[in-house]
């Protein structure tokens, strides 16, 4: 079984990320345990992903609106969010809207091509698992969580600014 990283810990990953084919064929579902799902299979089988023993996830890609399975949320026990490519920004605003609008509190997992440099923005985000890739050492990845000591901006952590955070914290409201 593969390592990821989840809520700072290096773990052993227990779900099979289920992925369509080149032709964008369906893959075979096994009768049986934890998968993670592309939407276009939730779409089409959702009775039968759901009558089948195991838990169920599943995956974005970067251009699939989270809005897709707002309602069905309470269903996954994990939702995952594909980077294509890591210049690929759309899955940080995917994960905001699905923390901060639809109030998802499961597992959310960074998939694709995701390292090191990455995690601490991505947790910002709202991610607390991540696949990294196979060439990244998982053990030295958990240091990047606490290479900043400040955000400035507003995130799912922190979600008070940096200057409303020092306004707040001063005897006179006034930096």
């Amino acid at each position: 079984m593969a390592l990821i990283i989840k809520d700072r810990n290096v773990v052993t990953d227990p779900w099979l990320l289920l992925e369509l084919a080149a032709d964008g064929s369906f893959p075979p579902v096994p009768s049986a345990g934890d998968i993670i799902v592309p939407l276009a299979v939730w779409r089409a089988r959702r009775d039968h992903l759901l009558a089948r023993p195991g838990r169920l996830g599943v995956w974005l890609e970067s251009h699939e609106e989270p809005a897709a399975i707002a309602k069905d949320l309470g269903l996954f026990d994990v939702v995952a969010i594909n980077f294509p490519k890591f210049t690929d920004g759309r899955g940080y605003s995917t994960a905001l809207l699905l923390r901060d609008r639809y109030g998802y509190k499961g597992e959310l997992r960074a998939v694709g091509d995701v390292f090191r440099d990455q995690l601490f923005q991505l947790a910002s985000c709202g991610f607390n698992a991540f696949a990294l890739r196979e060439r990244e050492d998982r053990q030295d990845a958990l240091a990047a969580f606490s290479e900043f000591s400040e955000i400035y901006q507003a995130t799912v952590e922190r979600p008070i600014p940096l200057f409303r955070r020092r306004r707040l914290a001063s005897s006179d409201g006034m930096e």
